[in-house]
């Protein structure tokens, strides 16, 4: 099912290119559906969790998140992304290097507990901010080049602290009719990638396909 999209690459400065000419039409400026009704399940009683947000972009969910008590930490390559979230909520925020992540800056918020750092999501790891209690992939592994799933599961599962729930959201559709990002993610493989250390549960299928999607329009 995956093959037409299996050696399909897209490079970092190609999403970087995205943001600086504005074409972020995967950006949603409100809480993601799939977040809110199932909240109660992500955090299963705890309070204070700490939220990990691989390729997070300016995702209005972490403010969210942060509002009701949480703290956050994002990994994103385009600074312009990162620099767009903190003015776009009217947060100040302040900006330093990672020693250990050559060329990577973390931009902190002031008000709240968000740590946002631009770098290769690949370069991240747990020894830089330790496990999370939950984990939202809102439109990251479907992002990702599909060769680079295997080492993606690795490094989501590495961040994982004991209880940590994962959020995850997909896309289905026929790859012959569009090559992506976002790129399928079969049920199957998401059992493949993450079953041996997670007990997988379907929460939501829809169609979630907009008049945009419908047309193949690459340009996202």
């Amino acid at each position: 099912m995956l093959a037409p999209q299996a050696g399909r690459v897209v490079a970092l400065g190609d999403w970087e290119q995205r943001w600086q000419d504005d074409r972020v039409g995967f950006h949603q400026p409100h809480v993601h559906k799939l977040l809110e009704s199932n909240i109660d399940k992500v955090l299963n009683g705890r309070s204070g969790v700490r939220f990990f947000f691989p390729l997070c972009g300016k995702a209005v969910d972490m403010k969210w998140l942060a509002d009701l008590g949480h703290s956050v930490v994002g990994v994103e390559i385009s600074e312009i992304a990162i620099r767009q979230f903190f003015e776009e909520n009217n947060m100040t925020y302040s900006e330093e290097p990672v020693p250990a992540m050559s060329g990577a800056k973390v931009f902190k918020g002031s008000e709240k507990n968000i740590s946002l750092y631009q770098c290769d999501l690949y370069n991240f790891s747990s020894s830089i901010e330790g496990h999370f209690g939950a984990i939202w992939d809102r439109g990251s592994l479907v992002a990702i080049n599909p060769r680079d799933r295997e080492k993606y599961a690795a490094l989501i599962t590495s961040l994982m602290a004991k209880d940590c729930r994962y959020l995850l959201n997909t896309l289905l559709y026929n790859p012959e009719l569009y090559d992506g990002p976002p790129f399928l993610v079969p049920d199957e493989q998401v059992h493949t990638l993450f079953g041996s250390s997670c007990d997988i549960e379907c929460l939501q299928s829809l169609d979630s396909l907009t008049d945009r999607h419908r047309g193949w329009d690459s340009t996202l």
